[in-house]
Formats: structure tokens, sequence, C-alpha cells
């Protein structure tokens, strides 16, 4: 077992820890605080937050750790790290609130501006998703189960395309339109890519801010089950690359063989 294995179960029980952690306040009363971007902050991320960051910690002392409930650090430190941990501790809190059950922990390992390993877990199906740079993408049910591989299908003639729950855009919608006859399936937090690395859809367009801890976890897994995270220019989505952890637009897609920036845009464009 490679040592980047070796992390990545340690990972796998921290994210369970975690979700354990997000599990026993989501089952009872929680109040919900607003962050300066408005975004919402309960408990729970900040619970699971402290688990990851100190397990994470513990786990690889030598390895700076980003998350979104610590994300003050300045670009100046950033630029020098050639690798780092970049962690949501809770990615879907409205979900969380609304109590849905679509969110998710994401942790993931960045290398020279690329996810490498990524963990995303939904607490409340039990079900985690991981992946290794260059091994493939897997599906654990449930603690302890046997991973279970997972691929990305060859795109269908009307594709199935995952939208998000709760930051639907009518530039959105203008742009999917132009791909013809597809089928729409709504769902919240880094679920969406998880869906198309399983092979249950084909395409996640998500026009307006991201940020990069939203993404990478999900990105490693999909893009190791035969899919690609690409922004609007086709480049690849990269990580503590520039200043700004605001991603570009971006499109995820299960079969990359086909153009499907092409398709999206409008024909006279």
């Amino acid at each position: 077992m490679s040592q980047l294995e070796r992390i990545g179960v340690e990972v796998r029980k921290l994210a369970r820890r975690a979700g354990a952690a997000i599990l026993q306040i989501y089952s009872g009363t929680f109040s919900v605080e607003h962050k300066s971007d408005n975004s919402p902050l309960t408990a729970a991320d900040m619970a699971a937050h402290r688990i990851i960051v100190e397990g994470l910690h513990a786990l690889t002392p030598d390895i700076p750790v980003l998350s979104e409930e610590s994300a003050g650090i300045d670009w100046a430190i950033r630029k020098a790290w050639p690798r780092h941990w970049l962690v949501d501790p809770l990615d879907g809190t409205r979900e969380f609130i609304k109590r849905n059950g679509e969110f998710t922990v994401n942790i993931a390992l960045i290398e020279d501006h690329a996810p490498v390993l990524g963990v995303v877990l939904a607490p409340v199906t039990s079900e985690l998703y991981f992946a290794l740079r260059q091994e493939g993408a897997f599906v654990e049910r449930t603690p302890g189960a046997m991973p279970q591989p997972i691929e990305t299908r060859p795109a269908p003639s009307i594709p199935v395309v995952a939208g998000s729950r709760s930051h639907a855009q009518e530039r959105t919608g203008a742009m999917l339109a132009n791909l013809g006859e597809h089928r729409m399936v709504s769902m919240g937090s880094s679920l969406k890519f998880c869906l198309i690395a399983r092979g249950e859809a084909d395409l996640y367009l998500r026009l307006g801010p991201t940020s990069e801890w939203d993404t990478a976890a999900a990105q490693c897994v999909l893009c190791e089950a035969g899919g690609g995270v690409f922004d609007l220019h086709g480049e690849p989505l990269r990580y503590n690359a520039r200043d700004s952890l605001i991603n570009p637009e971006f499109v995820a897609v299960g079969d990359p063989t086909l153009d499907w920036l092409r398709r999206l845009r409008a024909p006279s464009a």
C-alpha cells in the first residue's frame, strides 16, 4: 500500500467521524447564523471543521489545511504551498437546514494545483465516495463495506443533467436549452458530481460563484471515474493558483470525448 493509499484510509475514517458529528446535530434543533457573505453557518459546520482540521494536522503535520471555515490565509503564504488539504466540512448547508439530506463532507489533497485524493461523504445515506490519482474511483456504501468501483457512462442520446437544488439560474437554463432534449435531476452539494461519476447523470453546468473547497474532492472522484471538470474555456479547474479562492464557471461531464461546451453555446456564439 502506497503512502497516499494509507493516508486515504485515514481520511475516510476522519470524514465518517465528521459525518457522525453532523448527524448528531442534524437530528436535534440548531440555530443558523450568517457569515459576511450571507451564507448560512451552523454548529454542524464548525463541529465537522474542528474534527477534520485537528485530524489532518495529526495525520500529516507538514501539510497545511485550508478549510471553508478557516479560509483567511493570505495569498502570500498560500502561493508557496506545493500541496495542501482543501476541506469543506459541510457542503450544502442550505440543504442541511432544509433537512433534505443532500449535503456532504468534502476533503481533498491538492498537489501542483490539482486534486490527487478526494473523499466525499453523504452522512445521511452513509455513502462515501473516494478516489486517488490514477487509482480509480470507488463508493463505500456503509462503514466497513467493501468499496465498489464506479465509472461514468458514454453520453446517451438524451443526456441527464444534474442541476443545483438551491442555485438555479436563468442563464443556466438558456445554455442547457442548447443541448436539445435532456432530462433534469436536481440535487444539492457535491452529490451532483457523484451522480455523474456513478453513471446516473451526464453533465452539471455551474454558472455563478463557487469556492475551491466546493469542487476539489468531487472533481477528483469524477475525473478518476472517467469524467472531467472544465472551465468554460475547456481547461481543467485548478486550485491555489491565484489570489482568489472563487472558481471560474465550469461544466462537469461524464463523457469528456464529447464537445459539451460547443453544444452548450448558443448557435450564434
